[in-house]
């Protein structure tokens, strides 16, 4: 199956993944270290993901812009713009959890705080079916793809360990 991909379609397919686990990793640093800082409302803490993830998704469109000036020496034609912006704005699904239990905790069904854990628990289950979709087709041995997931699950991890010791 990996053998019918080409390299444009191998390259699309990475920077979509690419930039969802940016934008994962993000998220999850922000809610770990909201969860850590005193006693946020649901609203303040869905308005400072909402900034950070459209601030991370603007840094990397941004990135795409400039390496594809600096590769090709000329601006996006509109396809490519197209792909551009799907890819880098496409990466928005992966953060749709955390603002579904931000407003359940908003409408007072959750707390804050559970809305946070919850939405750190779904990052990181997030980063590893994101890990699935990147090896799922590529000839790797079980053990292989185990070790594969096992180390993006063991980052996001070290995230979460990395924010309590900076803010515990």
């Amino acid at each position: 199956m990996a053998a019918e991909i080409d390299d444009a379609e191998r390259a699309a397919r990475a920077a979509h993944l690419k930039e969802r686990i940016y934008l994962t990793f993000a998220a999850l640093a922000v809610v770990i270290t909201l969860s850590s800082h005193g006693h946020p409302t649901a609203g303040q803490s869905a308005t400072t993901l909402i900034v950070t993830v459209l601030g991370t998704l603007l840094a990397v469109f941004t990135a795409d812009l400039v390496s594809h000036l600096v590769v090709h020496g000329r601006l996006f034609t509109r396809t490519e713009l197209r792909h551009a912006v799907g890819s880098s704005f496409g990466a928005l699904s992966t953060v749709v959890l955390p603002f579904i239990f931000l407003g359940v905790a908003a409408l007072g069904v959750w707390s804050t705080g559970a809305a946070l854990r919850a939405s750190a628990i779904a990052l990181l289950v997030s980063l590893i079916v994101i890990g699935w979709v990147a090896v799922r087709r590529i000839p790797l041995t079980w053990i292989q793809r185990l070790i594969a997931l096992g180390a993006e699950a063991a980052l996001g991890l070290a995230v979460i360990g990395l924010q309590v010791l900076a803010h515990g």
